[in-house]
């Protein structure tokens, strides 16, 4: 069994597009992030992308809008960086108030500067295998977790769990496409599929995006097998000071001997989200310098 480190790898990619950023000279990239009221954990996560996009090079803005604006004062806000060419990316940072409609707001951001590969014009370009559109980040991650693993998807038995927009879909259609990482024969399993382990069991790379803590479990995985824990659940945890521990959709030290590959919760996908926000960032600038 061989642990992916995610950080390990994020921190490369992160290095690269810290060489590339320094190649555009005085133009910067600049990704807008936009907030929508004080949740703790999307306070945190914002300034985590903000320190990532600091320390390769990239300008960075922050808008900061109340939890009681109205759905149609949010899309205002959003085009109004639509349409400044000094920002190259926007990115409207999840979970928003739930009187506004998450698709809505995603799909009024410019295709051209989706960074987060949310817009429904981005996921089909991914479907068409467009080579110019951006991927949704965590799905993105996964992808180059496996490349640089060098873990071989062609010919092989892809079985994801879970179909969200965000994670599950666009991870099988990556890796259904033509190319490397890709080239794979594909299955989606959800809540409904019947006999779920009778599909898991066939997985050459098993990714687990289901959103349930240790759901899969060691009879679920067959030996050898690529296992890519998407999940981060909170469990109770009395010897830790916040009262809860991090874990997966994977039961992780049972099913991890059993492995050939598996990622750590945390540790695994989720430092590459970020990093691939901002080769997406990245992405964005190149292709707004080099239109056509």
């Amino acid at each position: 069994m061989e642990l992916i480190d995610g950080n390990e790898i994020a921190s490369a990619v992160i290095e690269e597009l810290s060489g590339r950023v320094a190649k555009f000279g005085n133009n910067k990239p600049c990704v807008a992030f936009v907030r929508v009221g004080e949740d703790p954990a999307s306070v945190s996560y914002v300034n985590k992308k903000q320190k990532t996009a600091a320390k390769i090079g990239i300008e960075s803005r922050l808008l900061v809008l109340p939890e009681s604006i109205s759905e149609e004062e949010l899309l205002e806000n959003v085009d109004q960086l639509n349409d400044d060419p000094e920002v190259h990316g926007i990115l409207v940072q999840a979970p928003l108030p739930d009187h506004v409609d998450d698709r809505v707001i995603f799909n009024n951001v410019s295709p051209a500067k989706d960074v987060d590969g949310f817009n429904a014009a981005n996921l089909g370009k991914l479907c068409q295998e467009d080579e110019a559109a951006f991927a949704s980040c965590t799905p993105a991650g996964i992808v180059e977790l496996i490349k640089r693993k060098g873990i071989e998807t062609e010919g092989k038995h892809v079985v994801v769990l879970g179909r969200s927009l965000i994670v599950g879909k666009p991870a099988g259609m990556l890796l259904l496409r033509k190319g490397n990482p890709g080239n794979a024969t594909v299955t989606y399993c959800h809540s409904r599929t019947p006999a779920l382990r009778n599909h898991s069991l066939q997985a050459d790379v098993l990714i687990a995006a289901i959103g349930r803590p240790q759901f899969v479990t060691e009879d679920m995985v067959r030996p050898g097998a690529t296992v890519i824990d998407v999940g981060i659940n909170r469990i109770p945890d009395e010897t830790k000071k916040s009262g809860y521990r991090l874990v997966g959709d994977v039961d992780f030290e049972k099913v991890a001997p059993k492995t050939s590959f598996i990622t750590p919760v945390p540790g695994g996908v989720g430092p590459m989200t970020v990093a691939m926000l901002m080769a997406n960032t990245v992405k964005a600038y190149e292709q707004f310098s080099s239109p056509g």
